[in-house]
């Protein structure tokens, strides 16, 4: 079924890279509960959707597609979901979830067809680094103010935290472990920085189990949060168009990247194409439309897919084997709920996912002031303004304006102008 010999891997290899994929990335159902738990959705709910979900793309990616690439929801959007959408302009999670479903419904159906391909070719790279570069500034900001690391300022707005609080102490720990630990390729090195930290906690009294480490999966009271009849009436009635276009660009780029990326490192790409790319990209999809029903946000592929490709998984096998494990994780929700509890102990995964994605920026074409600008004034604005959709749309503004001036607008896909007239109107009429 997942053509082994033809893909020169074995049974053993794939489960080992399974394992591996999965250190590297279980993260994710630790540091998703906590950043959606600021936006008021339960932890219990975020901690299965996030499982479903998980569970939904990557079987999918391997049984459809049979590609050694997990799917879970994506560093980024749960930032934006939890921190620049819930709260604006008296949207609820269960409105904002809305526009989630009808991004991933917009995305299968993209998917199934050539749109995708010129959405993703109409987009200036600059942009697109510039966004990567943005939103991981944006996901550290976050990880050190919730460390206590930088607090508010009356004057200068951010300033340094108290670095003698058990909180900020706790945080440098994980980090220093974590980056050692990367910096000696070991992998699961970001899930073990946590346990580190997770075990110096508990020993110093900081950390407890009141409610023990196992039990049942159970199924939180109204599971179903997002209703797919009445989502597109939600999106028109809070005007969510550009939260959802926001998702929905974000995630095809990411996506798209990351799978492009992990099948070059396997060796799997044929003449510069993805095989079975549709069957991929609908893993996604679909896995991003059924977790908004839950209470996740958008999926994505996970670049830390890489680990397992690194370990010799080449085919499906490695990410069922993903999947199964995210399966047993479901069983230790009050181990997970524990940790969660202290923030130290994940800020540290959010600021070093933070400086990986910052690495687009070394692609920006900076010595061309048209090309750097407009990236420039996305990676400034996300953090500044607590807002990835701002950040987007002041780009997307931008670029064209200066393509024009120069007398190169001829470069510029008809598209662009389009977004660029729409985010100018969302930040010039509609309420913020």
């Amino acid at each position: 079924m997942f053509k082994l010999q033809e893909n020169s891997t074995t049974v053993k290899t794939e489960v080992l890279a399974g394992f591996t994929t999965f250190f590297t990335m279980v993260y994710i159902v630790i540091v998703n509960p906590i950043i959606l738990k600021d936006a008021g959705v339960p932890f219990d709910q975020v901690f299965t959707a996030t499982i479903i979900a998980t569970v939904i793309g990557t079987l999918w990616m391997a049984l459809a597609a049979n590609y050694p690439i997990a799917i879970a929801p994506g560093m980024g959007m749960n930032a934006y979901f939890a921190y620049s959408v819930v709260g604006t302009n008296g949207i609820t999670y269960e409105t904002a979830f809305a526009a989630v479903f009808v991004a991933g419904l917009i995305f299968v159906i993209l998917s199934l067809t050539s749109f995708r391909k010129v959405l993703i070719e109409a987009i200036p790279d600059n942009l697109k680094h510039g966004i990567t570069a943005g939103i991981g500034l944006f996901i550290a900001f976050i990880g050190m103010r919730q460390a206590g690391m930088i607090v508010s300022h009356p004057s200068n707005l951010v300033a340094l935290g108290d670095l003698h609080s058990p909180t900020v102490l706790f945080a440098l720990l994980g980090l220093t472990v974590t980056l050692i630990l990367m910096a000696m390729r070991v992998h699961g090195a970001l899930f073990l920085g946590m346990i580190v930290t997770a075990i110096v906690a508990f020993f110093t009294g900081h950390l407890s189990f009141d409610q023990g480490f196992v039990q049942m999966p159970s199924l939180p009271e109204g599971l179903i949060i997002s209703n797919p009849f009445t989502a597109f009436a939600d999106v028109w009635q809070h005007m969510l168009f550009p939260v959802v276009f926001s998702f929905l660009m974000v995630t095809i780029f990411d996506t798209t990247g990351t799978m492009i990326g992990v099948a070059q490192q396997a060796g799997l790409m044929k003449g510069n194409k993805m095989p079975r790319a549709r069957q991929a990209l609908l893993a996604d999809s679909v896995a991003a439309t059924a977790g908004s029903m839950f209470g996740t946000t958008p999926t994505s592929a996970y670049i830390e897919s890489s680990a397992g490709v690194a370990a010799g998984g080449r085919t499906g096998l490695t990410t069922v084997t993903v999947a199964i494990l995210f399966i047993i994780a479901a069983f230790f929700g009050p181990l997970v709920s524990a940790v969660s509890g202290l923030s130290s102990i994940t800020a540290p995964a959010l600021i070093i996912v933070g400086s990986l994605m910052m690495g687009a920026i070394a692609k920006i074409k900076w010595d061309e002031i048209d090309e750097a600008f407009p990236a420039f004034l996305i990676i400034l604005s996300m953090p500044l303004t607590s807002s990835i959709a701002t950040g987007i749309a002041l780009g997307f503004i931008s670029y064209p304006i200066l393509k024009v001036v120069t007398g190169k607008w001829r470069v510029v896909h008809p598209l662009v102008y389009v977004f660029a007239v729409l985010f100018f109107y969302q930040l010039a009429f509609l309420p913020h």
